[in-house]
C-alpha cells in the first residue's frame, strides 16, 4: 500500500468514527430534549404527582414508592444523559485510539475502537446506576421535587461546596491529566489493543479516570436540576473545556471557585 492510499484510509477512519460520535451525541440530546419537554406537561398542575422520564407522559403519586419500571426509566435517562454530556469530550481520545490502531494493524481498527468506546461508556453506566439509586434516596427524603429539582438550599449549597473543593484536589489533577493526554494514556498502557477484552478493559480504565475527573460535576445536577437542559449543557461544555483547552486545569479551578461562591450563597439563603 502506497503512502497516499494509506493516508486516505486514515482520513476515512477518522471521518467515519467522528460522524458516528456526532450522531450518537445528537441522538442522546434529542432524547433528552424530548424527555424534558414531556416532563413540562405544558404547564399542567403536577401537585401530588411525580413525572417518570419515559417520554410517554407517565406519572405516579408523589408519595408512592418507586416501581422497578420507574427505576429502569430513570436509569436509562441517566445513561442517555451521560452519553450526551461525555461523548464530545471523549471524542479526541477515541480518534487518537483509532489512529494508533490504524498504524498498528492492516485489518482496520473499527471493532477494537468500538469495544474501547464501549468500555468507556460502561464506566458511566455504572455511575448512572449509582446516580439513579441516589436520586431514589433523595426523593424518598423529600430533597428532590417530583420534577427532579433540589428542594433544600442546605443540601444544594453543600453539594456546590463539595464540587468546588474537589476541583482543587490532587485526585482531580491526576484524573484530568489522563484525560488531557490521549496519546500518552494509550501508549503508557500498551498501545492499541487488538483483543476485544483488552480493548474493552482499556476503555473502561479511561472511563474510570474520566469518572474520577467529573463525578462531582455530575452530582451537581441534583442541585441544579436533573432534567434542566441549560445546566446539563453548561456542565457538558465545562467538561469539554477542561479536557481539550490547554489551560483546562485553570478553567477547572475557576469553576471550583464559582461553585464555592454559589454554595456559600445558597447556605446563606437558607439561614
Amino acid at each position: 500500500m502506497n503512502k497516499s492510499a494509506f493516508e486516505a484510509i486514515l482520513r476515512r477512519d477518522r471521518i467515519i468514527i467522528l460522524a458516528s460520535l456526532v450522531v450518537l451525541t445528537v441522538l442522546a440530546w434529542f432524547d433528552l430534549i424530548r424527555l424534558a419537554d414531556d416532563m413540562e406537561m405544558g404547564g399542567m398542575d403536577m401537585t401530588g404527582f411525580r413525572m417518570i422520564p419515559a417520554g410517554q407522559a407517565l406519572m405516579m403519586p408523589a408519595s408512592a414508592p418507586w416501581q422497578p419500571i420507574e427505576f429502569a426509566y430513570v436509569f436509562v435517562m441517566w445513561i442517555v444523559m451521560m452519553i450526551g454530556m461525555m461523548t464530545p469530550s471523549v471524542a479526541p481520545m477515541i480518534l487518537v485510539y483509532a489512529r494508533v490502531g490504524r498504524h498498528a494493524t492492516e485489518t482496520g481498527p473499527f471493532a477494537s475502537v468500538a469495544w474501547f468506546a464501549g468500555g468507556y461508556f460502561l464506566a458511566w453506566v455504572a455511575f448512572s446506576l449509582v446516580a439513579t439509586s441516589l436520586q431514589w434516596a433523595l426523593e424518598r427524603a423529600a430533597l428532590l421535587t417530583p420534577m427532579m429539582a433540589g428542594t433544600s438550599n442546605i443540601v444544594g449549597g453543600m453539594l456546590l461546596i463539595l464540587a468546588g473543593l474537589y476541583q482543587w484536589t490532587p485526585l482531580k489533577d491526576v484524573c484530568l491529566r489522563q484525560c488531557q493526554a490521549p496519546l500518552g494514556f494509550i501508549l503508557s498502557r500498551g498501545g492499541f489493543q487488538r483483543a476485544t477484552t483488552s480493548s474493552l478493559a482499556l476503555g473502561f480504565r479511561h472511563g474510570g479516570y474520566c469518572l474520577g475527573c467529573c463525578w462531582a460535576l455530575m452530582v451537581l445536577l441534583f442541585t441544579l436540576g436533573v432534567m434542566n437542559l441549560f445546566w446539563i449543557a453548561a456542565l457538558a461544555i465545562l467538561v469539554l473545556l477542561e479536557k481539550v483547552v490547554p489551560s483546562g486545569r485553570g478553567i477547572a479551578r475557576i469553576a471550583g471557585l464559582a461553585f464555592l461562591a454559589g454554595g456559600v450563597w445558597m447556605l446563606f439563603q437558607s439561614s
